[in-house]
């Protein structure tokens, strides 16, 4: 089974990769752009025999206790089995 977990600052988290991207855009002509917010993609492959519900248990764990920086970032989860 397979975890895919996004990951992206809070929105009132200010984002200084996301205005290098934006800025970079706009000096690329890509005027058409309003805002950019950067994040993170965490794919998991995990072991078949797990229950889903444990599974769900465990990546909420694993996000909250080292993936996820639940002070500034915010989270979603699916699993694909």
């Amino acid at each position: 089974m397979t975890a895919r977990i996004y990951v992206k600052l809070k929105p009132e988290v200010l984002d200084p990769q996301g205005k290098a991207v934006s800025g970079g855009l706009r000096n690329l002509g890509f005027g058409g752009v309003k805002d950019v917010r950067v994040g993170k993609y965490i794919v998991l492959d995990m072991d078949d025999a797990i229950p889903v519900t444990e599974a769900e248990k465990q990546v909420k764990d694993m996000c909250e206790e080292l993936l996820v920086n639940t002070v500034i970032e915010e989270y979603e989860f699916k699993i694909d089995h």
